[in-house]
């Protein structure tokens, strides 16, 4: 099912797609969930209900332990240390891609259609779960939070990934961003872009309200996505 958001503007002439990698294109809330658990144990907070978990997947996770757990900017810091290790060690051997994600980055890749990927999650720990799927080759760029550039939210991640997918020739005249979250949405609308909300994911029906389009499944996000490409005489200008 598709669903086109009346009151927002038309998605027109997609010129490059933006993924979104938790919740859009890998279920990775079990490794998310447990490695969260753990660090808020390892700092000797309050380790919540599966529910309450459940928010940590998406955002930034520095934002969560703030958000979530009430931590202070200190103990928030240990617990994210915490958890960047839990994660590494164990977590995510705990993700997989959703059904028909392959597929759809396959037919995407094969229409000639410019993709890459803007996380929250560290960069090197995106790259290296986009070349254990066998994905990470569909991408022009895996753009991810970074502590040593100063890169956190998807905002300033966005900001990153155009200016590498730019420096690399595409036309970023027209980015659409595929997402789960109102992060998604809003980290996106800081650049102009908008965001078509992937409903298999992580977040509610109320987080879709400011995006251009809800998508109920991969499959369904593949003839949207072309349908929007502008055709090869429009890219020529004639």
């Amino acid at each position: 099912m598709t669903l086109l958001q009346q009151d927002r503007p038309p998605l027109t002439g997609i010129s490059c797609v933006l993924f979104d990698m938790d919740g859009t294109l890998l279920d990775s809330a079990p490794g998310v969930t447990a490695s969260a658990a753990r660090a808020l144990a390892a700092v000797g907070a309050p380790v919540p209900a599966m529910d309450k978990l459940r928010q940590f997947v998406g955002p930034p996770m520095i934002e969560s332990f703030r958000t979530v757990s009430q931590l202070d900017d200190i103990t928030a810091q240990r617990a994210l240390q915490h958890y960047r290790k839990a994660y590494a060690d164990h977590g995510a051997e705990q993700s997989s891609p959703y059904d028909g994600i392959i597929e759809l980055l396959d037919h995407l890749h094969s229409a000639g259609i410019p993709m890459a990927v803007a996380t929250s999650k560290v960069e090197d720990q995106a790259v290296r779960l986009a070349r254990r799927f066998g994905i990470e080759g569909h991408f022009i760029n895996i753009c991810g939070a970074s502590d040593r550039d100063g890169r956190a939210s998807k905002a300033e991640v966005v900001a990153e990934l155009l200016l590498r997918l730019q420096s690399e020739g595409v036309d970023i005249s027209s980015p659409v961003m595929i997402g789960d979250r109102s992060y998604d949405i809003a980290g996106a609308a800081q650049h102009g872009i908008p965001t078509i909300f992937a409903h298999w994911g992580y977040g509610d029906a109320g987080e879709a309200s400011q995006a251009a389009a809800v998508v109920s499944s991969p499959a369904a996000l593949l003839p949207l996505i072309v349908a929007k490409r502008p055709r090869s005489d429009d890219r020529a200008g004639g």
